[in-house]
């Protein structure tokens, strides 16, 4: 018998064995309960970032290339309960453009200490803007929320309008 039909039968037999078996295990298989996956889910897994209910805009500034501005983010909870809230820079680009990059402004934070420290920018269609879930923080009742932050001009030919804001949640 050459080897190329010994290969052959070997597989058929083999399929034949599977095929056999499957048939008799199948309802073996059918009459075992499931058995559940064991799955733990830690609180962070759970819990998604909060969504801001509502944003307190402070006064506007526009972008001054010549030197570096500092803005003060401040606010007070007023409410007799602790409130969440993230103060928030918004660095706009002209309504006609051009478009503000990361990269045409550094902006930095106060730290407790008095230094300061590089804050990283999102953009979102010329809007440059501080992370919201890093800032946060609770308030009680009666409590100020003061952030102070610098904005440099790194692109002197870059126009623009600072807004700071306190994000609210729920």
């Amino acid at each position: 018998m050459s080897s190329k039909n010994s290969r052959i039968r070997v597989a058929l037999l083999a399929a034949v064995v599977a095929v056999t078996g499957l048939a008799t295990a199948g309802p073996a298989l059918a009459a075992t309960p499931a058995v559940a996956a064991a799955v733990t889910v830690t609180a962070s897994q759970a819990q998604e970032p909060a969504i801001p209910t509502d944003f307190v805009d402070l006064p506007t500034s526009p972008l001054q290339a010549d030197a570096p501005q500092e803005f003060t983010v401040t606010y007070r909870n007023n409410t007799p309960t602790p409130t969440t809230v993230a103060p928030q820079l918004l660095v706009t680009s002209p309504d006609a453009g051009p478009y503000l990059a990361p990269s045409d402004v550094k902006v930095e934070r106060r730290t407790g200490h008095g230094c300061w420290t590089a804050v990283q920018l999102g953009s979102r269609t010329g809007t440059l803007f501080t992370d919201l879930v890093g800032a946060q923080r609770t308030l009680g009742a009666g409590e100020k929320l003061e952030e102070r932050y610098r904005v440099t001009v790194v692109n002197h030919e870059a126009r623009g309008t600072v807004l700071p804001r306190v994000a609210l949640y729920g």
